[in-house]
């Protein structure tokens, strides 16, 4: 967790920095071996959608020449961008799936060199939950997702969500417990719009939370311990009892080695 200030990242200077990638990765390699990247989390929700105005990360999923690595510093260094401004981190991750490859949807190609795809709807969602951090814009992108397809006539059935966990995960208890309560929830409820307000004020609280958390207690936060903090913080536990809980989990991964 980190208090410092972010680049943010809107659709229109997304689409700025995806042109001069595109530009000066044909500069280096010509047409001879065209890139496909997937857009990922909230770069595609911000392609996607209009209910979000902008994100602090671009992560994706990328099959390009060697090059391509050079070619984002490069274009990062122009504009002032931090180091990793698009990256892969994303393929270590839980959410990441194969299946993405054949889930994504074409979205523009660029200088006849760069295709740019995106994921959406149900599988968006889908990975939302695989994630289902509370301290980031998980649940609420999957809110606001559920509201635009109802606004536009469309609306994501659970049964298509859970066709799309079954796509890229392959199971749904793949999902984790709190994800599984959340979605089926929400969508018995159907009160969409509202929720995504509510929610966006909860992950905001609990984001600001978990960054005194880390002050206090500078490296103990962990993406493996993330979430369960997270809930206890939210619950208002006090910290003592956080940190035993912690301690517990410890010895019992000990245990099972």
């Amino acid at each position: 967790m980190s208090s410092e200030k972010q680049i943010e990242f809107t659709k229109e200077n997304i689409d700025t920095y995806l042109k001069e990638v595109a530009r000066e990765y044909r500069k280096q390699i010509g047409r001879s071996m065209p890139a496909e990247i997937i857009l990922v989390g909230g770069a595609s929700v911000l392609l996607n959608y209009g209910f979000r105005d902008m994100t602090t990360d671009i992560d994706a999923v990328m099959q390009a020449a060697s090059v391509m690595k050079d070619v984002i510093d490069r274009v990062g260094n122009r504009y002032d961008l931090p180091n990793g401004w698009l990256n892969q981190d994303f393929v270590r991750t839980e959410s990441y799936s194969s299946g993405l490859f054949r889930f994504s949807q074409y979205y523009r190609t660029y200088s006849n060199v760069l295709t740019i795809r995106t994921v959406a709807a149900e599988y968006l969602i889908a990975m939302k939950l695989r994630s289902g951090r509370q301290y980031k814009r998980d649940l609420s992108d999957v809110l606001g997702i559920l509201a635009e397809h109802e606004k536009r006539g469309n609306p994501i059935s659970l049964e298509r969500i859970e066709k799309a966990v079954s796509d890229l995960y392959g199971d749904w208890n793949t999902l984790p417990e709190s994800s599984r309560s959340f979605i089926f929830n929400v969508i018995q409820d159907g009160r969409f719009s509202e929720l995504y307000t509510q929610t966006v004020i909860g992950e905001k609280e609990t984001k600001e939370l978990l960054i005194g958390f880390e002050l206090d207690y500078p490296g103990l936060t962990k993406e493996g311990n993330v979430n369960i903090i997270a809930a206890n913080l939210q619950k208002k536990t006090n910290r003592a009892a956080v940190l035993a809980q912690l301690r517990e989990r410890k010895l019992e991964e000990n245990r099972g080695k």
